[in-house]
């Protein structure tokens, strides 16, 4: 089941390092002050515990703005299925 919700963002590990492209987060910046942020991150829970590996952007932009917490897909998982993200 997938639900959508606001999590904290110091919740949410983030274990594969991704590059951001400074323009795209600028942009971003700049939508989601005028309009909000338009489309969640996906997070993985996992035994009470939230990991992102995708979103990078949204996630920056969400940082650089000083937002406490972001709009996420949350997708209940495994150890298992976290293990096979990790690969």
């Amino acid at each position: 089941m997938v639900e959508i919700r606001e999590i904290p963002l110091a919740q949410i590990r983030r274990p594969l390092p991704r590059q951001t492209d400074p323009g795209k987060v600028q942009a971003l910046m700049a939508s989601i002050q005028e309009i909000g942020l338009q489309e969640p991150i996906e997070v993985l829970e996992v035994e009470g515990k939230y990991y992102s590996f995708s979103g990078c952007h949204r996630y920056e932009a969400f940082v650089r703005l000083g937002r406490d917490r972001i709009p996420c897909r949350v997708r209940r998982a495994t150890p298992a299925v976290l293990r096979l993200h990790l690969a």
